[in-house]
């Protein structure tokens, strides 16, 4: 019986003959999201990474071919682009664009952050929010995959411009959003102060107090302890289990962050906590090395309070060094890196030095943060690879944590909103553990990730129909 006429689909008698035409199906598909969506590069290498992983399941799962799953899956639900025009400081009209991508809303409403960086464009968001389905997916909460953002730079600017920045932004992006249709948080350049200008321009615009439409609020009004924490935090806690699993700890390993936003800084925290030592941190300029151990402290005032470039640290602390360029970070010796910056960090010349220094693990902070071709070659040598959609998950399902206080209109401790990250972290590493074991790839804890993020939101599609 053929799955499908339409594709060159094998009988399901003859497993080779199937197993070759699933792989022609994937190749369909991925050559459909390239020709729609041209010199969209970051959103290609998305969805090649995940298509070409879930191939065991099509395999099994022929009925997820039949209903077309994976080609809805790639199209986002909705695509809004929006010019967003403020006045500067010296009064000059200035223009950027807003953008917000909307996934998939399966299981609940759209989640995801928004980025204000230069770099920020149709593709950087579509790469986004299709990673975000099958984040949020794996944490287990009822959200669906989201994102936005806009190609201005908070960088420079006075507290006033951003506002005014914020204000614009909101004035479009409040159509499409709600506590119950799409929620957005932040992402890079878009903080507590951020956040809290787009929601004041969102109550003024609704006439409504609404808390659950932006997470990230400041706790005054409606935001969770463990927020700002939560992303770094989650990645080490799944690290950690993934390192215990192969009879590992964390204690008194090396390790090397790049980045020094909030991810990387609280990575950093809770590694230390953890009994391990971060040696390395950098920012778009540059890195330092501490081999005594970098001074958390130090940086979260450099960085967080006083918004500095993370040379300052070499100059305050004379054991330490500065070096130009934020590359040459993965050159250190190290047992562990947790890339926290930006996409695309390892890449395949980055991926050969740690290999050859002989690093244990890595733990994946930011969003793909290693090349698809850096990513195969850490798994083909051995490298435990935690990925970003399960290892970084902790920031949207603590994010998701605030949602459930501001509907029931109360707060929980620290203590409880750690805890229950904890957990969460530690049930996707378990989820993505059974995934890679149950389709062939036991240890594979990328393609783990991707399959168990994948099923649960395969399923509910199915169960909803064709929309």
């Amino acid at each position: 019986m053929k799955v499908d006429s339409i594709d060159p689909i094998g009988k399901l008698e003859d497993n080779n003959i199937f197993e070759t035409s699933v792989t022609q199906y994937v190749n369909r598909v991925i050559e459909d999201v390239k020709n729609r969506n041209k010199g969209d590069e970051e959103f290609h290498q998305a969805v090649e990474e995940v298509l070409h992983s879930l191939e065991p399941v099509l395999v099994k799962k022929p009925e997820y071919i039949k209903e077309r799953v994976l080609d809805r899956l790639v199209e986002p639900e909705r695509q809004i682009i929006f010019r967003v025009p403020w006045v500067d400081d010296e009064g000059n009209v200035q223009v950027n664009r807003g953008f917000r991508v909307q996934f998939n809303s399966s299981i609940g409403p759209y989640k995801g952050g928004l980025r204000f960086h230069p770099s920020v464009n149709d593709s950087i968001v579509k790469f986004l929010g299709f990673e975000q389905i099958f984040k949020n997916s794996l944490t287990g909460l009822p959200i669906g995959g989201g994102k936005g953002g806009s190609d201005f730079d908070p960088k420079g600017k006075s507290d006033r411009e951003i506002m005014r920045f914020c204000q614009s932004f909101m004035t479009e992006l409040y159509r499409y959003i709600g506590p119950d249709v799409d929620v957005p948080a932040g992402d890079i350049g878009v903080g507590g102060r951020e956040i809290g200008y787009l929601f004041g321009q969102y109550k003024r615009l609704k006439n409504a107090n609404e808390p659950g439409v932006l997470t990230g609020k400041g706790l005054n009004y409606g935001g969770s302890l463990v927020r700002t924490e939560a992303t770094g935090y989650g990645l080490i806690y799944f690290v950690d289990e993934m390192l215990k699993a192969h009879d590992y700890d964390l204690n008194g390993k090396k390790i090397v962050i790049s980045g020094s936003g909030n991810v990387a800084i609280y990575a950093a925290e809770k590694v230390q906590e953890l009994g391990a030592c971060v040696i390395a941190m950098c920012d778009s300029n540059g890195y330092i090395l501490d081999e005594s151990g970098i001074d958390i402290s130090l940086i979260k005032k450099i960085k967080l309070v006083e918004r500095k470039r993370i040379k300052e640290y070499a100059d305050i602390k004379s054991n330490s060094k500065y070096y130009e360029g934020q590359k040459g970070i993965w050159s250190i010796k190290c047992d562990i890196a947790l890339p926290c910056a930006t996409q695309n960090d390892i890449d395949i010349e980055s991926a050969k030095l740690l290999v050859e220094n002989k690093v244990i693990a890595v733990g994946e902070g930011a969003n793909m943060p290693c090349t698809n071709e850096a990513l195969s070659y850490l798994l083909e040598n051995g490298i435990l690879v935690a990925p970003a959609k399960a290892a970084n998950a902790g920031g949207v399902a603590t994010s998701a944590l605030e949602m459930s206080q501001n509907s029931m209109r109360l707060s929980w401790s620290f203590e409880e909103v750690d805890e229950k990250l904890k957990n969460i972290m530690v049930n996707i590493f378990n989820a993505s553990k059974e995934a890679a074991k149950e389709y062939g790839a036991e240890g594979n804890y990328v393609v783990g990730a991707n399959i168990a993020g994948f099923l649960k939101v395969a399923d509910v599609m199915i169960s909803q129909g064709i929309i």
